[in-house]
């Protein structure tokens, strides 16, 4: 599922596209054919992302869609093709189209919709508005492992198992240790580096975690090969070796979800810069 830096280049990206323009709308598919049929001809008046979720506002309603695991955009220039597969959503305008396969939801609401929708979700480290000390109160509070709260979408919005692993990697944090054993200053640092780590993100275009000293150039290894890319201390690499002391990066399963760890780096020492 995509995570949260993601969302955020889609919304620049069809704000770039559509943004300030009238957009035709239609769904190939049929599933959103009545929502369509509302919103085409309206002005995209801004794109906004939170967390995981997408809003396109038009006025008196907001597109919001969420990708969940399958979900896909296309976009191109000129006149759009003949729909291939399933197209829920295709948005046209005279120079541009966007189609939308697979999405978890796709479905308009009303302003009091959008701020429920926003309500459900907790703090997002890449906007202005996220907040830090709501986050840590509910991690604070809970008794359940750090690294699954880091996941909770009511928690850290748009934070998912990549950076939740290697967050907690950079931290010298276990990722079993529960969240009313995370101190204050250790917020502080997590939360700090999720920004830093999510809005390099954004810019790249890729989730990449390892410091300058630590990256393939440097300490003469091959480059990370995976299809989620980007270079990483921990996430995938079970088995394999930690860059920084050898140890053998571990796997295990935490709410229904793996977690990666280095069983020395994250007993009690912060990982290096």
């Amino acid at each position: 599922m995509p995570e949260g830096h993601t969302i955020h280049r889609l919304a620049a990206r069809h704000a770039e596209l559509f943004g300030g323009r009238p957009v035709r709308v239609s769904s190939p598919q049929g599933r959103f054919e009545a929502g369509a049929e509302l919103i085409s001809g309206s002005v995209l008046r801004r794109t906004e992302a939170y967390g995981k979720h997408l809003l396109h506002h038009y006025d008196g309603h907001s597109l919001h869609v969420h990708l969940g695991l399958y979900g896909v955009f296309s976009d191109g220039e000129g006149a759009a093709p003949e729909p291939i597969g399933q197209v829920r959503l295709r948005l046209e305008s005279s120079a541009y189209w966007l189609d939308l396969r697979g999405p978890a939801a796709c479905e308009l609401l009303d302003p009091p919709e959008v701020e429920a929708l926003k309500g459900r979700l907790g703090a997002d480290p890449l906007r202005d508005d996220g907040d830090p000390d709501m986050a840590y109160k509910r991690i604070h509070r809970s008794s359940l492992a750090v690294a699954t709260l880091l996941m909770d979408q009511k928690i850290v919005a748009g934070c998912g198992l990549v950076y939740a692993c290697e967050v907690l990697f950079r931290a010298g944090i276990e990722p079993t240790r529960p969240g009313t054993r995370i101190t204050p200053d250790e917020w502080a640092l997590l939360w700090k580096d999720l920004q830093e780590l999510m809005r390099e993100g954004v810019r790249r275009g890729r989730i990449d975690t390892v410091h300058a000293s630590h990256t393939p150039e440097v300490m003469g290894r091959a480059p990370r090969v995976d299809r989620h890319g980007g270079e990483v201390y921990v996430y995938r690499r079970a088995g394999q070796p930690c860059l920084l002391c050898g140890t053998e990066i571990r796997r295990g399963t935490l709410a229904a979800r793996n977690s990666y760890w280095c069983p020395r780096c994250q007993a009690g020492t912060a990982a290096g810069s």
